[in-house]
């Protein structure tokens, strides 16, 4: 059994998707669709960059969906894939999420390019640029990670700021996530608790924390605006690590996820577990296939990213 993963935020790269809009018009329409959607010569940046801009959170989140999408598109109209028949589950890491539920036809193209425009914007604009910061903990497994966002929390004059378990993304690969005061005091105590390595990332704002409360409400109202059809296939929700198909269920999910946790590595032995035995990652990077094989040794993790994948994909269905 297979299921289709999705990309978060950090697998983008100048040149994304050029390949295949080069080689499938199914591929072209995608991006010039979320061009239109846009109002913004999105795939240019794709394809040409600069790096900076691309990386912006408004700019990476539309883009990474879109690269996913046109692999899917291809996927389609080359290999002539089908939904239930070959593909049993869809799953995404944070953003990813809009990218497979626009994949399983819950949202139209445009209608993800425009949600993810939103979600980039109003996560940019809830924390102000400097208050905030993330950590990857290596080395600590969830129960710790937990204890050390906890600790962190107290301030030495025995108030609180906000520091929560922000991902789950593999066992020994955890992150934390709120006022940057906070999370420095994370990576000292989690140094103290046996993490190999704990260092700040390279991230514009403090993503799935309590933070983020603001975007949430932002896109609360937005996807109460927006029209929704019942997945293909069912989505396994970064939030619960289960798995949803009822549009008004993953409406509220959508917006617990800007704040909550993502459990990618319980999402990961779910769908496992579901009897999934290859999981295979569209658009943009090799992140979460390489979680796999930390998470799941034995199930397959393979990244769809151009036309050769494309075509050794065609082959085994």
């Amino acid at each position: 059994m297979r299921a289709f993963t999705f990309p978060g935020q950090g697998s983008q790269a100048p040149g994304m998707g050029k390949d295949l809009a080069e080689a499938f018009p199914a591929a072209r329409a995608v991006f010039e669709e979320v061009d239109e959607a846009l109002k913004q010569k999105l795939s240019k940046l794709m394809f040409e960059g600069p790096a900076e801009e691309l990386t912006l959170t408004a700019n990476a989140q539309p883009a990474l969906m879109a690269h996913s999408i046109a692999v899917l598109r291809v996927l389609e109209s080359e290999a002539k894939l089908e939904f239930g028949r070959h593909v049993a589950f869809v799953a995404g890491h944070s953003l990813g999420e809009y990218s497979a539920l626009a994949a399983a036809g819950t949202f139209s193209l445009a209608d993800a390019a425009r949600l993810l425009r939103l979600r980039g914007t109003a996560m940019q604009a809830a924390v102000p640029v400097g208050e905030g910061a993330m950590a990857a903990l290596l080395g600590l497994d969830a129960p710790a990670a937990e204890a050390v966002a906890q600790a962190a929390r107290k301030t030495p004059d025995g108030k609180e700021e906000v520091c929560d378990f922000a991902n789950d993304n593999a066992p020994g690969q955890v992150v934390v996530s709120g006022a940057k005061a906070a999370v420095e005091r994370a990576l000292d105590i989690a140094k103290a608790k046996g993490a190999k390595r704990a260092v700040l990332l390279p991230v514009s704002a403090p993503f799935h924390c309590a933070l983020m409360k603001p975007a949430a409400d932002a896109m609360q109202e937005a996807l109460a605006k927006t029209t929704m059809a019942p997945p293909k296939v069912p989505l396994v929700a970064n939030v619960t690590a289960s798995h949803v198909s009822d549009p008004a269920a993953i409406r509220a999910l959508l917006v617990r996820q800007v704040t909550g946790r993502v459990r990618w590595r319980e999402c990961v032995s779910y769908m496992k577990a579901q009897g999934v035995a290859q999981l295979y990652e569209l658009g943009a990077g090799k992140v979460l296939s390489g979680l796999v094989k930390r998470i799941e040794p034995d199930v397959t993790g393979t990244a769809l990213n151009g036309p050769a994948d494309i075509e050794a994909f065609a082959k085994s269905l």
